[in-house]
């Protein structure tokens, strides 16, 4: 689910709406660090600035989400994004896929915008990001039918450990990281809790696969609750305390 095995011409092929956002993110950083061009305009007019949201420049709220500030930074994301993306684009579909990255991006500088000062500025796809790793642990607490067990334990764990590295790390946008994680679970519970009608589309093989691969009821649960329980309190405590 998370390991790709793909050309990159497949890649490009079956997962378009990722290949396009990582497509954006390259070609955003490097007209930031072309000698020959205005690079300062663009963080100028799209960084996201508290006090230019407040004042009516609302395109803040989303541009953001496509910048970064360095080479490290953009790297992360777009391989976090590589590596996350595609499996929720294929479960979701390309518009619902959009819905849930934007929507989780922007809940998050939302969040930032209200709860860091008006002279505040950041850029990145990490609440965004975040909001995919909160869709995720909607899918393991509500549609335990979609996610073989090995994975959902591997993507809860990879969620705690971005959970401490968010509190570990320089120059992280906090609110962020938890607002866009809360956002992505809000909006995966709000999809996924009606299960009278189908929400999302699956081949017969990767269906009846993760069927298979499921444990139990009794076997899984203690164990996604005291991840998930785990993930809260990190993220209170780092919260309160940062």
């Amino acid at each position: 689910m998370f390991t790709r095995s793909e050309s990159f011409k497949q890649f490009l092929r079956h997962y378009p709406v990722v290949s396009i956002i990582v497509s954006i993110h390259i070609v955003l950083y490097l007209l930031t660090i072309l000698p020959f061009l205005p690079n300062k305009w663009l963080f100028e007019h799209f960084a996201g600035v508290n006090l230019y949201i407040f004042e009516g420049e609302y395109w803040r709220l989303i541009t953001p989400i496509f910048m970064h500030s360095g080479f490290s930074h953009v790297l992360f994301n777009s391989f976090s994004l590589v590596l996350f993306g595609p499996a929720l684009e294929q479960i979701l579909g390309k518009g619902k896929f959009i819905f849930v990255y934007l929507a989780a991006g922007v809940a998050a500088n939302t969040a930032t915008l209200f709860l860091e000062p008006l002279t505040y500025i950041h850029v990145g796809a990490s609440g965004a990001i975040f909001g995919l790793f909160g869709f995720f642990a909607a899918i393991i607490m509500f549609r335990k039918d979609m996610i073989s067990y090995a994975n959902s334990q591997l993507i809860l764990t990879i969620t705690i450990i971005s959970v401490i590295m968010t509190f570990l790390q320089p120059n992280i946008n906090v609110v962020a990281h938890l607002f866009g994680l809360l956002a992505g679970f809000l909006i995966g519970a709000a999809l996924l809790s009606n299960k009278k009608r189908p929400v999302f589309s699956f081949t017969r093989s990767s269906s009846s696969r993760f069927r298979n691969q499921r444990p139990s009821l009794k076997e899984i649960e203690p164990s996604k609750l005291l991840l998930l329980g785990i993930i809260i309190i990190l993220a209170l405590v780092g919260f309160l305390f940062r």
